[in-house]
Formats: C-alpha cells, structure tokens, sequence
C-alpha cells in the first residue's frame, strides 16, 4: 500500500491512496480547529457529524443509533447529548407519532456556528468541483461512496476484533 509501483496503474492506485490519506488528515485538522474553538473533544465532534449526517439523509438520529455509531453506552451518551445540547449545538426533540422516541437535530445555534466555520471551505469545495463534468463527478461519487463503505465495515471488524463491548441501544 505504501510503497511505489512501478506499473502506471500501480502508480495511480499508489497517489490516490496517498491523497485520500493525505485529505483524511488535513479533514481531522480542519474538525479539531473548529472542535478547539467551541470547547468540544473529539467525541462531540464526531457526534455533531452524525447528527448532520443524518439530517442530510432525512433520517433524524436518535440517542441509540448515536450510541450505537460512537460505540458509547447508554450514559455516555446521555451525558454528551446533555453538553451538546447546553452548549446549543444540537437539539432533542419528540417524534410526533411516539412520543417516547426522541430524534437529535442541529440546533440554530450550532448550525450558525458550523457555517460560519465550514462556509469558506464548502467555497472552495464547489469551486473545485465545478471543474469536473457530471460524468466525471459520477465516477467520482462512485468511488467514495464504496470507499466509504470498505472504511466502516474495516472499523467494525477491527471493533470486533478488539471484541469492544456492544453497547445497548437507548431510544
């Protein structure tokens, strides 16, 4: 994986590798800078990429699929969507239908806070993007999302290696 090939292929399959590691890194700065200026740890952070990330696929994420997500028990998460939600960045709020069951969302507060932030490199994001045809952008939509997928499922193999306790879900 890290070594040179010396085939074409090899060498392109070698450049990405290195630039997807290279992007996973400087992606973990930009988080921890913003993590750094509003008082948040790693955990929080990752918790707030959950909430938005389910917000974005319209599937609002509750306290145990988030437990479930972070690897946390039932009060760990209890007590980090408590900070979140006293710090304003996120929020609980009541499913209509059962209302035992509670969904977390961005709170105004927080999603201010993250464009503010994160505004000038969604800029550059859609700049950059702009440079590539939709067939290329497909291609490449392709890609990440099968890279994304091969990531998780290595992260749960080796948390199933590691044999990490499953923490029960709390709805």
């Amino acid at each position: 994986m890290y070594r040179r090939r010396d085939d074409p292929r090899g060498r392109m399959v070698a450049d990405i590798t290195n630039d997807l590691r290279r992007y996973s890194v400087d992606a973990q700065h930009i988080g921890h800078a913003f993590a750094g200026l509003h008082g948040l740890n790693p955990t929080d952070l990752h918790a707030l990429i959950a909430v938005m990330d389910a917000e974005l696929l319209g599937d609002p994420i509750t306290p145990g699929r988030l437990g479930e997500q972070l690897n946390l028990s039932s009060g760990s998460v209890t007590a980090l969507i408590d900070r979140l939600e006293r710090a304003g960045h996120i929020r609980r709020d009541r499913d209509t239908a059962d209302r035992r069951k509670v969904f977390l969302h961005y709170a105004d507060r927080g999603a201010a806070l993250a464009m503010s932030f994160f505004g000038p490199l969604g800029r550059r994001t859609d700049e950059v993007m702009a440079r590539f045809t939709d067939d290329e952008l497909a291609v490449v939509q392709r890609f990440m999302t099968t890279m994304v997928a091969s990531m998780r499922e290595h992260r749960d193999a080796m948390r199933a290696a590691r044999a990490e306790p499953s923490r029960r879900p709390v709805d």
